[in-house]
C-alpha cells in the first residue's frame, strides 16, 4: 500500500473521531456533565464538558461517518484503492469514544492540578484517539483489525498531534477557544 493510500485511509477512518471535539466547541455551553460537583478541592470535569457538547459532537461524528459511507465508492475510485465502510455500531463508537476520551482527559487534568485550558502534552493530542479506537474495536473487532492496519495506526499517531495543534490554533484565532492549544 503506498503512502498516499495509507494517509488517506487513516484520515478517512478517523474523520468521525476528529470532528466531534470541534463540533462540541462550536455547540458548547449548557449544563456541565459534572453538575458542578467536586472531588476534593477540584471540579470533576469543569464547565467545558457539557451534555450538549457531548451530544452534538457525537452526532456530528456519526453524521460524518454516514456521509463517508455514501461517498465511499466515489472516493475509493478517485484514490484508486478501496476505503472502509463504517458499520452501524462504529458510526457511533468512533465519535462517542472521541468525546469520552476528551472527558477522561479533563478528569485527569483536574486530578493533576491543571486548570481548564491548561496544556497537558501528549494527553491533549491523543486522549480522544485512544478511546475512539478502543470503542471501535469493541464495537466491531474484525472490521477494526481489517481497517486499522499497523501503517494506518502509525499515520494516525503521527498525524493527529499535528492536526490537533493546527485546528486548535485556528479555533483560537477565530475566537472560539481561549487558548491556542
Amino acid at each position: 500500500m503506498n503512502l498516499l493510500v495509507v494517509v488517506a485511509t487513516a484520515v478517512w477512518l478517523m474523520l468521525p473521531a476528529y470532528i466531534p471535539n470541534n463540533a462540541a466547541v462550536l455547540a458548547g455551553g449548557g449544563r456541565p456533565i459534572d453538575g458542578g460537583r467536586t472531588l476534593g478541592d477540584r471540579r470533576l470535569l469543569g464547565d467545558g464538558k457539557t451534555y450538549r457538547g457531548t451530544a452534538v459532537g457525537t452526532a456530528a461524528g456519526a453524521l460524518v461517518a454516514l456521509v463517508l459511507n455514501q461517498l465511499n465508492t466515489t472516493a475509493g475510485n478517485l484514490l484508486g484503492a478501496a476505503l472502509p465502510t463504517f458499520p452501524t455500531l462504529v458510526l457511533v463508537a468512533l465519535p462517542l469514544g472521541a468525546m469520552l476520551g476528551d472527558i477522561s482527559a479533563s478528569f485527569l487534568k483536574r486530578r493533576t492540578g491543571r486548570e481548564r485550558g491548561a496544556p497537558f502534552p501528549g494527553v491533549d493530542q491523543l486522549d480522544f484517539v485512544v478511546v475512539a479506537l478502543l470503542l471501535a474495536f469493541l464495537a466491531a473487532p474484525d472490521w477494526f483489525l481489517d481497517s486499522f492496519t499497523l501503517p494506518v495506526l502509525v499515520v494516525i499517531l503521527v498525524l493527529t498531534p499535528l492536526l490537533h495543534v493546527l485546528t486548535n490554533g485556528i479555533a483560537y484565532v477565530i475566537g472560539v477557544k481561549d487558548e491556542p492549544w
